[in-house]
């Protein structure tokens, strides 16, 4: 099973470090190989939400997610997503982003690509900073008979009693962000209103089948619904699985915006950023999700999801501290393998507790059977 998900992964991490020595020798490898190993450690928390949606779809659009995903990973948000905003901030047309990427100028040197593309750092922290931190709060609101950090989340889950609790509670936070970004009031202000609007959006996209939290959909839809996965899921096809196909590819573009400024701190080359990134992040990632997926592991851990939420959490608040006090990456990278890693031994833990508890009444059962 693990060479079977990951195979491809390691397969294609070793062909994109070949070709970064080809193409700059030993320096290229080394920041090709620093920027995939980035690019994982800030996306565990990616790869635990992106399963939980995952494991709706039937085989085929999984499929869909590793071929067209990864395209739309590598290619969309690695590679144009950087030429659109520079372009766009600089004035620019598509063939002249294209030039000034290939000059690989000094990120602090005005003009360059990797300036132009920092001095638009704001609204891109903006957007995705409020587009993850709603995706945290409609999870971290919401009453669960499963609860991790319960001083936290059980105050949390009252709270989101209130009508509209995580819309107000994030536009407190944009007019926090807005009023402490200087000059850039303006830009940030409207772009994390636009991450806002994106996240409803595309958090409404399921709606339009009525597919809940738990993959069921309505009688006049059950055609959609093929078999159940590993964990028990109800598996959607058709319409129902295009929708969370796109749902999942938003959500999976906002978590690579931390990801690809922070890959200009390193090097303002967009081939090495696209080679590390893309062909080996993005694919170690998405290997990741199936990995999840097949192994029903979300169900077997049940504090993955929560650790995975406050993860997003982290990296929401991170994002919007960004737009004025820088923030390392590795800082960035540490806070969602620390709670990953965290809800995984909860999770254990919590296992262990169940199994001892059970033994008592399994006893006792057998003690009546005899």
């Amino acid at each position: 099973m693990f060479l079977k998900t990951f195979g491809w992964s390691f397969a294609v991490t070793l062909i994109a470090l070949v070709v970064a020595f080809l193409y700059g020798g030993p320096q290229a490898l080394i920041l090709c190989l620093i920027l995939g190993i980035l690019e994982i450690s800030l996306s565990f928390d990616n790869a635990v939400v992106n399963a939980r949606i995952l494991e709706r779809m039937n085989p085929f659009w999984q499929k869909m997610f590793l071929s067209v995903g990864i395209i739309i990973a590598v290619f969309g948000m690695r590679i144009l997503f950087p030429l659109l905003i520079v372009g766009v901030t600089a004035g620019l047309n598509p063939v002249e982003a294209v030039s000034l990427a290939m000059e690989k100028g000094d990120p602090h040197t005005p003009g360059s690509y990797g300036y132009l593309l920092h001095e638009a750092h704001p609204q891109i922290a903006a957007f995705g900073g409020m587009f993850l931190l709603m995706l945290f709060l409609d999870f971290i609101l919401a009453h669960r008979d499963i609860r991790w950090i319960k001083f936290l989340e059980i105050p949390l889950a009252r709270l989101g009693k209130l009508e509209g609790a995580s819309l107000i509670i994030g536009l407190a936070a944009l007019a926090i962000a807005g009023a402490v970004s200087g000059e850039k009031q303006g830009i940030v202000l409207l772009a994390g209103l636009l991450g806002m609007i994106t996240y409803f959006l595309v958090n409404g996209l399921g709606n339009l089948f009525d597919v809940d939290e738990d993959g069921d959909v309505d009688a006049a839809d059950a055609d959609l619904v093929v078999h159940s996965g590993p964990s028990g899921t109800a598996q959607l096809a058709g319409k129902a699985a295009l929708m969370l196909f796109l749902y999942l590819e938003v959500i999976d573009a906002s978590f690579s915006f931390d990801g690809v400024i922070g890959a200009f701190a390193i090097t303002a080359d967009p081939i090495i950023i696209a080679l590390g990134l893309g062909f080996i992040g993005a694919m170690f990632v998405r290997s990741l999700t199936v990995f999840l997926v097949r192994q029903g592991t979300l169900d077997e851990f049940e504090y993955l999801d929560h650790g995975a939420h406050w993860a997003i959490g982290a990296l929401a608040v991170i994002l919007l501290v960004t737009i004025v006090v820088p923030v390392n990456e590795i800082v960035t990278g540490l806070i969602g393998v620390v709670f990953i890693g965290a809800a995984f031994i909860g999770s254990v833990q919590r296992n262990k507790r169940n199994r001892v508890a059970e033994q008592p009444q399994t006893r006792e059962s057998a003690d009546a059977n005899s």
